[in-house]
């Protein structure tokens, strides 16, 4: 029978509080997080607008390819199935209608944003449940020293990267037609589009613009705590089943980061679009959506609970293949490094 009991983890190093070689959870988080967003960024904006109730209206209805000259209108479903589906339709309605480089909207900040996001949350989380192991449980894991990591990890990496977040989806709620590009001239590059966006927020709602959804993200902190735990389990629970090396290591380990991720996506999905609501633009020179609790009561009360999980289709499209990919090149990193 394997043995269950927790092993201790590295000290610090004698010339410093932090664990020996803790860069490297730095840069493995930041090359992961890098390329799980650019392999899932379509889903990323698609997520966005069905949050958003500024494209409420304009997805109500999905097209689909018909005869002659109009086209086959089919009402919007409710069941989780079509959901993905219709996810599938929106992708090709902004292919065609706004481009493909429409697709990859908010791409710019995202990676500028995820770089130093995913490597601060790795950096704190993988050296934080060392440095609190090592401090209050005789250097052993735990899952409370998991959650505790987790959620430091959390908390530090929200409050760093918020406004960031906030001018991804200001660039990916923002269409583009591509019958209209004469009023909308293209813009050489997605940082070209960032950096307009941010004149545009700090000059009509200041430096407090770019820390919208910042509450939101503080509760969005137990997904992140969620999963840092929930992977952690199951990822030892794989290697106790399929053994240690090769081939079934490595899909145990993608396995348990989708799985961790779906479970901790669903639990707290609601946070995402509330998030979101707060981070929109401004319509009509007026703030619709101005705190965690007045936007959590309007969504209910003009849209109904089920609005709280708008957009979850595409969210999962997207965050359980975006988190297998960058676990999985953060695990390949921190193993290469420590060779």
């Amino acid at each position: 029978m394997a043995d269950t009991a927790p092993q201790p983890v590295a000290g610090p190093s004698k010339s410093s509080w932090l664990p020996a070689k803790s860069w490297q959870h730095f840069v493995a988080g930041g090359v992961g997080g890098m390329c799980g967003a650019i392999v899932t960024s379509p889903f990323d904006v698609v997520k966005t607008r069905l949050q958003s109730d500024l494209f409420r209206e304009k997805h109500a209805t999905v097209n689909i390819a018909g005869a002659g000259n109009g086209a086959v209108v089919i009402p919007r479903r409710t069941n989780l199935l079509w959901h993905f589906v219709e996810t599938g339709h929106i992708l090709k309605d902004i292919y065609q209608k706004e481009s493909p480089r429409a697709l990859f909207k908010g791409l710019g900040p995202t990676l500028v944003g995820v770089v130093p996001a995913r490597s601060i949350n790795f950096f704190t989380y993988g050296n934080g449940k060392q440095i609190i192991a090592n401090k209050f449980n005789d250097g052993k894991e735990a899952a409370w020293v998991h959650l505790c990591a987790a959620a430091c990890a959390g908390v530090a990496t929200g409050t760093a990267t918020n406004p960031i977040w906030v001018v991804k989806t200001r660039l990916q709620l923002a269409a583009h037609d591509r019958n209209s590009a004469q009023l909308q001239p293209r813009k050489k590059s997605f940082f070209g589009g960032s950096w307009d966006m941010i004149k545009k927020i700090m000059r009509e709602e200041g430096v407090r613009g770019f820390y919208k959804g910042l509450s939101a993200s503080y509760l969005g902190v137990t997904e992140g705590t969620i999963q840092w735990v929930l992977y952690e389990r199951l990822k030892k629970l794989s290697q106790r089943v399929e053994g240690r090396g090769g081939f079934a290591e490595w899909a145990g380990l993608l396995g348990s980061a989708g799985t961790a991720k779906c479970v901790a996506s669903l639990i707290t999905y609601p946070h995402e679009v509330i998030r979101t609501r707060l981070r929109q633009p401004l319509v009509d020179g007026k703030v619709k959506y101005t705190g965690l609790v007045q936007t959590l009561q309007l969504v209910i009360k003009e849209e109904g609970a089920k609005s709280l999980y708008g957009g979850l289709s595409a969210h999962l499209m997207r965050v359980i293949p975006n988190a297998a990919v960058m676990f999985f090149i953060y695990e390949a990193v921190l193993r290469w490094e420590t060779k």
